[in-house]
This record gives C-alpha cells, structure tokens and sequence, in this order.
C-alpha cells in the first residue's frame, strides 16, 4: 500500500510506471474532476481508469476485496471516505470472484485504516486486502477516480 496526494506525487515513493500515470498532465486532479463518468483508457495503455460517484455507508455493510492480476489506486476527486486494509497476503483467504480480479472475502480482519479527502489517493497491490467506501461521520457521496493497473507492467 502506498498513498500521496495527487498534487505532492514525489514524496509518495510511488514505482515509476505508476508515478509517469499519475504525473500525466490529463490526470491533473482538475482534469479528472471535471471528466463524465465512466471508462477511460490511454491510447496503447494496458491501465484503464472509470470515473464515479459513490455512496459511503457504515464499515460493517462494505464488502472486503483483494485483487489478483490489478492493482488498485483509488483517488478521491470530491468529499471523503475511510478505507479499511490489511498488511497482510489475502490471496489465501476463502474467497469467491464476484466480477473479473473482484476477490471478495466474506470474514475479514482489517484493523489498519486511512481517511482520504480530495486529491488524496491509496494504491493496493494484488492480494492487498480493502473495504472502501466506509463513512467519516455519515453516508455521504465521494466522486472518485480509481485506476487498474496490470501488475506485470509494474
């Protein structure tokens, strides 16, 4: 796991493939703020990014999910959530495939948690277990941009 704000890149030590993404001009934080939702992809890119609005709720109502082929950056482009995580490997936990390298884990102890507002994002390596979406002080609508990211390009 490794987080930073989208306009301090350099002091989040990010690998170069995912700091070269980042650090593109089209992805300033202003520019994504003011994409549509959806799908996007960079011409000749194996990474593609979708664009959203989402509603945070309570933790104990947040699915926990790992990915295996992807890794994940989720960046806050307006409001705030919390993020659950845990430091160690999920790849071995009981798990099915709700969608394409969508792991969900269905008892899960995440006991690490960071608070991210706008510009702010967290990157999840494969088998990196997550719950995102979970509420500050109420349910409330984040705009995020999250980004996948083929590992074997890292």
């Amino acid at each position: 796991m490794i987080a930073g704000h989208l306009n301090n890149l350099k002091l989040a030590t990010l690998p170069d493939t995912l700091y070269s993404i980042l650090s593109s001009p089209e992805l300033s934080l202003n520019a994504l703020q003011n994409q549509a939702d959806g799908r996007y992809q960079m011409e000749g890119e194996q990474w593609f990014y979708t664009i959203g609005d989402a509603w945070t709720s309570p933790r104990q109502e947040r699915h926990c999910e790992f990915h295996k082929q992807f890794l994940d950056i989720q960046l806050i482009l307006r409001g705030e959530e919390i993020i659950a995580y845990s430091l160690l490997d999920a790849s071995h936990l009981p798990c099915y495939e709700k969608k394409t390298d969508l792991f969900i884990v269905n008892q899960a102890s995440l006991n690490n948690f960071i608070h991210l507002t706008e510009g702010e994002f967290v990157t999840f390596y494969p088998g990196e277990l997550h719950q995102a979406l979970c509420m500050v002080d109420e349910p409330k609508k984040v705009r995020k941009a999250v980004f996948k990211v083929p590992i074997d390009i890292i």
